[in-house]
Parts: C-alpha cells; structure tokens; sequence
C-alpha cells in the first residue's frame, strides 16, 4: 500500500495550512493552565507539550520528532506560552522517549483520548470491514481509519498497524461478500456465469466481452442486438436479482471490475472472488440494457421523425416554387377586379382573353396541389420509413414492458393492441382500436384513411401515432418501463422515502434556511417579491435608463455595452507573459504533480496497491493523448513508450473516478495560491456548453448544421469565478442544457462553498428556478428576450398595480400559492432528495420539466419557479451592475474554451471516441489539463506580481482581476514528447520554480 518512505512520512508531521493552523494551534485558557501549572516545567518541557496537546486532536497522534513541528504552529505556540520558538530545536531530538511517552499520556487524559487497546482495535476492524464492503481502494481506507479514530479519540497505532488492519478488512470484505451471496450461486447459476467466460461459437466471442460491447449507433441493427443480450440476461434471471444485501458502492466497484477483467483473468481468480463480480455484473447489465433498448427506441423514432420533417420543409419548398405561376395569375386576377374602370360585364372576358387568357388558366389549373393536412404533410413523409420503422419496433414491443398512469390508459391500449398485430400477423386495426391519443393534427389522417376505406393506410398511420406517442409517453413520464431506472415510473419514485424524510427535514430545512411550514415559507417569498418589485418600479420610475417602458407600457431592455478592460490591465498582462518563463505541457505537468500529487489519485481499478516507477511517466503520456487528441497511437510513436503500456494504463488507471479526484487536487491546491482569492470569492460559478465534432458513428453524436460540418457533441462544463473547472460532463448536442445545470453542483466534491450560479438562456427553466431556491442557492441567468418572459404576481391584478403603477401592468399572470402549499413538503423532499444524493438531479430535471399538468408535483414545482423568476428578474432589471457580474463570470467559461480548443488540437480537435464512457474519460482528461495550466499560470502570475511589488511596483488588486490564467502564450503543446520526471525536476531552481525571465528577452 505505502513505500517505506511513504510509511515513514505517514509518522511525522505533514504541512500545515492556514484555516488547520488557527484550528488546532490555538490554546484556551484551560488548555494553557494544564501546560503550565505554574511549576516544575521549563520552556522546552511547555512548548513540546502544547505541540502534543494541539498535534492528538490534528492528526490523531503526536509524532515523536517534536522539533520538525510546523515552524508556524510552534512560533504561534510560543507566542501564547511566551517562549522562545526555537528552544525545542535547541535540543535537538533529545527529548527522552519516557518524557515523549510521558506527555501523550497526560495529553490523552486531558482530552479524554484512549490508548488502542484490543477492543478499540476490534471496533476499528469494524468500522473497516463496513467501509470495506462499500470502498475498496486501500489509501481510501486507510484515511477513513485514521478520521474514525480522531472521531472515536482513539490514539492512532503505527501505520503498519492501521496498514495490516485494512488489508485485513478488504480480505475479510471479500469473503463477507461471498457468504451474502451464497444463496445465489447454484449449481445451474455457477454453470451460467462460467459460461459468460468461454468463447461461444454462435457469436465468435465469449458471452462476457459481449455484454460489454456497447452500440455506437441507433440502427435497427443495434437495436436488435440489444434485445439479444437483454434476452439472454433475462434468460439467466439477471433481472429478477436482488443484491440489496450488498452496498451500492460495493456493487459498482464488482461490477467495474467484471467490465475491465478479462475472461482469461476472471478464469484465473478463485471462485469466492470470481462470482460474486460476474453477479453483479449480469444483475447491472440487465438494468443497463433495458435502458439501453429503450433510449435506442427513442433515438431511432426520432432520428426517422427528424428527417421527414427535414422532407417536408423540402417539399414545402418545391411546392412553393411551383406555384409562383398561380400566384403571378391570382394577382393579374385581383387587379382585373379591383380596376373600377372595368365594368362587370367585361371581367370575364378579359380573364378568359387579352389580359390572362385560356393557356394561363388551363396550366395553373393543372398545376394545382391537393390540400395540406394540418401537419403540413410530416406524417405522410415518415410514413416512407414506415419499413425502415418495421424492422425493429416490433421486437421492442415484444421485449419491453410498458406501464403507465390514467392518462396513459388508452396508449397502453393501442401499444396491446398493437403487440397482438404483430404477434398473429393481422393487418386491420380493430374497429375498437383506440385513438384518443392521437394529435389532432394526424386525425386527419385516419378519417381519410377510414372513410376510403384503406385498411393498409389506416395501419401505417395508427401505428406511427401510437409509436410517436409512445415515445413522447416515455420522455414525459406518463409511460414507464418497470426495471428500468432511467425510465421508471412517477418522478416520487426516486424520492426519498416518506419515512426517511421524517427523519432528515429538520436537517435539510437547517441546511438551506427553508421553513418546514408552508405558510412561513411562502410569507418570506411574498416578501422577496415586493421588495424586489419596489426596487424595478423605482428603476422604471427614472424613464430614461436602459430598462425602460415605451410609449405602449410595453418593458425595454437595452443590451448592456461591452465592458472595458482597463488599459492597465491589458499592460499588465503582456508585462506578466514576457516575465513567465517557457514550458512545454509535459514539463508543466510534471511541476504541477511535484507541488500537488494529483498523480497519485490514479488508482488501480482492481485495488492493487504497488505503483511501478514508471507509473508516473505512462499516466502524463495517457492524459496528454487524450486531452491533445492524438491518440494512444500516435502518443507511443512520439514519447517512445510502447502502445501496449499506455493502453494498460489508460484502462486500470484512468477512469472518471480517478480523473475526478486528480482534479480536485489541483482545485484544491490552486485555491491556497495568493492570487486566486483576486479572482473571485469561490462562491460563484457559472456553466456552459461547448460543441466538438465528431468523427465515426457514436449514439452521442448528432447533426447540427449550425456548429458541425456532420455531427457532434457538447461538453458541458462548470466553471468557478476563480478559473478553474469543477465538473465535465458529455452530453448530446440537441438536449437541452438545462437539465444538467445541478449535476456537478451538487456532485461538487471540492471545498468550494458554491453559493450563486449563472448560467445563459440555455439552463433556463421553471423546474431549475424552483429547486435553486429549495436548495438553498441562487439561479443567475443572461435571459434572451428577458422584456418578453411572463411574470407572475401572488395577489389581484388592481391590488398589484395599485402598490405598483409601472411594474404591476407587467405581471400578467397569477401564481397558485395553493398549489405550492398543498405540496409544499413534497418540494422540500424533493430538494432533500437531491442534496441527500438519493437522486440524480439531470434526471429529475428532464422527468419534471417534461411532465404535464396531470402530474401535481411538477405542475407545482413550475408554478414555484415562475415565482422565482419573476423575483430574479425584478432583481437583474434594476442592477445593471448585477448584469456585469453575471456577463463577466460566463465571459470566464469562454475564455477556458478557448484554452481547450487550443490543447485539444490534434485531428483538428474532432473527437473520434464513439463511446460514452470512452468520451467522458477523453473530456476529463481536456479538463484536467486545463486546470494544470491555470493553476500553473496562476502560480507564476503570483510570482511576478511579487517580484513586480519587491521591486517597489503598486499594483491594484482591481487591475489584476480583469487578467485571466487561461492563457497558453507560455505554454507549448506541440513538438517532442520526452516525459523525463527526474530531468525536468533536475531543471527547476533551488526554490522548485522556474526562473521568471527577463523583460524583453525571448528566453
């Protein structure tokens, strides 16, 4: 697990920051009484005592080389003891160990710690087995060891001691697993899931690497192959598992390790280790597939739907065109008519002679185009694909079960109805067939087809109605797949629990200041809203501002003019790029690890504890692959390190896991560094998407004519008002934004206390306005057409407009406080659930967002969020310099863009991972890269600031907020890749920077 010197590390004192040092190193006055009695205790005596008192509570234990102490605990130590700092290093090591062992004793009595005697050492064996079943990483471990004992005041043992209990809890952990599971593995299951590891001839390959091969298009093709693997699951009873007994995390990390395994490995290991991985992988690959089948479904009915509309809006066209001729006649023939000069006798024979003539009249009258539908013609043109359709919608119908509520009753009706055609073969939908459903814009359709008496048009339509409808139902949530996650049923079913509600609402009330009682919490938005209204109708009231009523009372916003940057600050930026010195991105990597370790968050996937000493060279060169775009390949022919290393690497190594915490390292060093804190506060963070294309077939790639040339994808991403990159997440182009706003919010596992977000028109809805709120967070959005948006007001309409002259005439709305009360706790547990982490919030977004008035909790959700937005738009309207503020922060997000766009430069940075998972790890690695320049720009920025200052040079804080670190001008990402971490070390300066270089100098 830990290198000797790592062992050794692990048993002195660790560096010490700022919010750690006033924490722990501050003495009460009790604290300082037990320390100095007042007699029998010289100086050095005192000093080592209070760093032992300060160090248990800290780390846990009291290292024995007091001396090598924090030199600013001990200083901040003997301040309040009134020694000399220096008094213990005076002595060198030559505290006795009876006096070292003398003073941990009478510190742990003062503060009620205990020695780790064998029944706190059973009680940690425990504690370890039950994080064991749930984490398997042994570094994870072994710090969970160390906090459990500070919690339980229990002295930390040696690291080799806390290192074998681990080991133990993980081997324990293995064994536990089997024993909860023994009831599964009969005879016929252990057949089964041996079989998932030998090659079976009707598929060329083993069962195993099957399942994991994921479809990279939504063709009928895929789909069916789909339904394969979900048949087979099924036959094996995968989806009848229940692995409760096990914990979620235990059964993630079993089932990764059955995805990375191959069958030969997984053949190698011991059973007890063996089933328990290809069980759990079977039980998460039924729910998977189920997913996927069904979201395949969608996209290929859409992808169908798309193209004919792409047909009409062509033939539409066409059609126009072609009666010009009609419409150059229509207009001869009014102007004939309207001519008062041209008596009525005489009309008819000038249409019928000189003036249009018969040749005109015949041909326009051969020209003319039947009627359109109501639809324009959409499903006529996607009846075309009606064979296309054919070929893999029945097997969907046959394969998936479909539920739903009463507004579901009639599709549901017709899905069985339609499921029973396909079963015998029949071609007339029955007389009783239902078709309430269908849109009235295709009703017209079926009368047509009914009343000529077609049996085999009326099928095409009825069909592709209930196949549409079925899809909508899906994305809705008025039709559920029973099984599925990402399509169950009713949006409550992801809630917490009612029970387990009751037992967390005080909590999560405290949490984001929310009243449990209704009418309280209603009472203080009421008063938000008036107070935000009185700040508009004031800025109204000024009538010449940017925001402003016309003549008509109608709102005009005037768009903000374009903020200058001071010249000072663009000066001081190109002083600081001429001062930075030059480094190639694998130099900058490597200084980054040295100054913050992000390298060793890259854990093996298996838990394997030893690191080789090229661990380190192979992971820079994988994520330089990725986050540059050239590929595994082609980064083997440029660093010299075989294809076969980087590949291992990249997939036991680097994972979304990994990479997360990799980037939270850099985060979290980045925010102690001098500078960022000019930046901004922390507090602020903002969110976008940026679009790659894409090359290859990939079920994550769409055409969007307006960003790609053929298809792509986007990035969405969260960025903090200090520059740095919190979250990343790979979504399609076409979805829209605003479902994933909260994701990495919430998921937000850094120290950074997000309290406001912005965000542009993309990550606006109702939805996202009412849970910002319930979550104890701020929705700040740059709305298009914010003048144009519908506000609501909470009283009468003459009441409003009485207390409010100008602004009352703009709600034109009335929101339903009933509403929102009568679900008021159901809001606050829906908010609990997604802070609690019992829900993903992009899901739940999309489900409420899409749900229609028949589902009470979102209509009331919505009804809350326009109450939001009406207060923040009163808010934004009246603040050009919250305006500011808002623009500034999204304008940070693009400049990161552009410095991704810069690194990821290969292949003309089109993405050709056709994976999710591939392309999330690939996104990951961009983002990674990103934050390791920004930090390390911001690091050396600092630098010359402070030798700018030495040299006796004012510079304003003011000026230094309007430069950003997301700058590649000193950094190189091109030519040779030599990844040498001891040469590149060898080359920093005795202080473990670069030398800044000289003004006006190239080098």
């Amino acid at each position: 697990m830990f290198t000797d010197e790592e062992l050794e590390g692990l048993r002195r004192f660790p560096e010490i920051g700022r919010e750690e040092l006033f924490r722990f190193f501050t003495l009460a006055p009790a604290d300082v009484a037990f320390i100095d009695p007042g007699r029998g205790r010289g100086p050095a005596d005192r000093l080592g005592l209070a760093v032992a008192l300060c160090s248990l509570p800290w780390l846990g234990f009291a290292p024995d080389d007091v001396a090598s102490a924090p030199q600013a605990a001990l200083v901040r130590l003997a301040e309040r003891l009134e020694a000399d700092p220096d008094v213990i290093r005076a002595t060198g090591d030559g505290r006795r160990a009876k006096t070292r062992t003398d003073h941990l004793r009478r510190v742990a009595q003062y503060l009620g710690w205990r020695p780790a005697g064998a029944l706190e050492l059973k009680e940690l064996d425990e504690f370890l087995l039950a994080r064991a079943m749930e984490h398997d990483s042994p570094t994870l471990l072994f710090r969970l060891a160390c906090e459990y004992l500070i919690s339980a005041k229990v002295i930390r043992p040696g690291p080799v001691t806390v290192v074998e209990r681990v080991a133990h809890a993980r081997e324990v952990s293995r064994l536990e697993t089997f024993d909860r599971l023994a009831n599964e593995f009969t005879d016929e299951r252990r057949a089964g899931l041996d079989g998932l590891l030998v090659t079976d001839p009707e598929i060329g390959m083993t069962r195993l690497r099957w399942l994991g091969k994921v479809p990279v298009e939504a063709s009928p093709t895929a789909v069916k192959a789909e339904i394969s693997k979900l048949e087979f699951l099924r036959g094996m009873d995968a989806h009848a598992l229940d692995l409760s007994v096990l914990p979620a995390e235990r059964r993630r990390f079993l089932a990764t390790m059955g995805r990375r395994l191959t069958a030969q490995a997984l053949t190698r290991r011991e059973p007890e280790r063996r089933y328990p991985i290809l069980l759990t992988l079977v039980a998460q690959s039924a729910t998977e597939v189920l997913d996927e089948v069904v979201q395949l479904f969608d996209q290929a009915v859409s992808s169908r739907e798309s193209k004919a509309g792409y047909k009409m809006r062509d033939a539409l066209a066409e059609r126009a065109k072609s009666g010009e001729g009609r419409q150059e006649l229509l207009n001869d023939l009014l102007d004939i008519i309207f001519d008062v000069g041209i008596g009525d006798d005489d009309i008819g024979g000038l249409i019928r002679g000189e003036r249009m003539g018969w040749p005109r009249l015949r041909q326009a009258r051969e020209q003319a185009a039947p009627a359109l539908p109501r639809d324009h013609g959409h499903l006529a043109v996607l009846n075309g694909s009606y064979g296309y359709l054919r070929q893999f919608t029945p097997q969907v119908l046959d394969a998936v079960p479909f539920a739903g509520g009463t507004a579901a009753t009639e599709l549901l009706e017709a899905v069985e109805i339609l499921r029973e055609l396909n079963a015998t073969g029949a071609r007339k939908v029955p007389d009783q067939a239902p078709t309430g459903f269908v849109p009235a814009r295709w009703r017209g359709y079926l009368d047509q087809a009914a009343k000529t008496g077609s049996t085999s048009a009326y099928r095409h339509y009825w069909e592709l109605c209930t196949l549409l409808a079925l899809r909508d139902g899906l994305r809705t949530g008025d039709v559920f797949v029973p099984g599925s996650r990402r399509y169950s049923d009713d949006p409550a079913a992801y809630l917490l629990t009612p029970g387990k509600w009751a037992d967390q609402r005080v909590e999560f009330c405290r949490l984001v200041g929310k009243p449990a009682d209704a009418a309280k919490g209603l009472a203080e938005v009421e008063d938000e809203l008036h107070t935000a209204l009185g700040e508009l109708e004031t800025t109204l009231a000024a009538g010449d501002g940017p925001v402003r009523l016309d003549d008509e009372g109608d709102l005009v916003v005037s768009p903000l003019s374009a903020e200058d940057i001071p010249a000072e600050a663009v000066a001081l930026k190109a002083e600081l790029t001429e001062m930075l010195p030059f480094a190639p991105i694998v130099s900058l990597l490597i200084e980054m690890d040295k100054r913050t370790g992000f390298l060793e968050c890259f854990t093996h996937a298996g838990g394997k504890q030893s690191r080789s000493p090229e661990l380190k060279r192979n992971l820079i060169a994988v994520l330089l692959a990725h986050s540059t775009n050239l590929g595994l390949t082609r980064m083997a022919d440029a660093c010299g390190i075989s294809y076969d290393i980087l590949a291992w690497t990249a997939e036991w190594y680097v994972r979304e896991e990994t990479l997360r915490a990799a980037n939270l390292a850099l985060i979290g060093y980045h925010q102690k560094l001098p500078l960022t804190a000019v930046f901004g506060s922390g507090t602020l963070s903002s969110s976008d998407g940026q679009r790659f294309p894409t090359r290859g077939k990939s079920v994550t790639a769409r055409a969007l004519s307006r960003y790609f040339a053929s298809e792509g994808l986007s990035t969405y991403t969260h960025v903090t008002d200090q520059h740095t990159t919190y979250g990343t997440k790979v979504i399609v182009a076409t979805k829209r934004e605003a479902h994933y706003v909260l994701d990495e919010i919430l998921g937000n596992a850094t120290d950074i206390p997000i309290t406001e977000h912005a965000t542009d028109t993309h990550g606006v809805t109702l939805v996202n306005f009412g849970l910002f709120d319930l979550l104890g967070l701020q929705l700040s959005l740059r709305i298009r057409d914010l003048g144009k948006i519908t506000l609501y007001r909470t009283g009468p309409k003459q009441q409003v407009e009485t207390h409010f002259p100008l602004t009352g005439p703009l709600l034109t709305r009335r929101c339903n406080l009933d509403l929102i009360t009568a679900h008021w706790d159901d809001l606050l547990r829906l908010a609990g659930s997604l802070k609690f982490g019992h829900a993903t919030a992009s899901l739940l977004v999309g489900k409420l967002s899409a749900s229609g008035r028949q589902n009470a909790l979102a209509a009331a959700l919505k009804e809350y969020g326009a109450l939001r937005r009406t207060i923040y738009a009163a808010r934004y309207l009246s603040d050009p310099g919250y305006r500011r503020k808002i623009s500034r922060q999204l304008n940070k997000g693009e400049s990161l863009h552009a410095l991704k766009r810069d690194l990821l430069y290969a292949h003309e940075g089109t993405v050709r991972a056709r994976h999710l998972e591939q392309q999330t790890e690939q996104a990951w690695c961009l983002t990674l890269t990103t934050n390791a320049v920004v930090t390390w720009t911001t690091e050396y920025y600092g630098l010359a600031v402070e030798q700018m200052r030495a040299a006796g040079r004012h510079i304003d804080a003011e000026v230094l907020a309007h430069i950003s670190p997301a700058h590649s001008e000193n950094i190189n990402f091109f030519g040779a890749i030599e990844v040498d971490i001891e040469g590149e070390l060898a080359q920093l300066g005795p202080t473990g920077y670069r030398p800044l270089r000289v003004r006006d100098t190239l080098f």
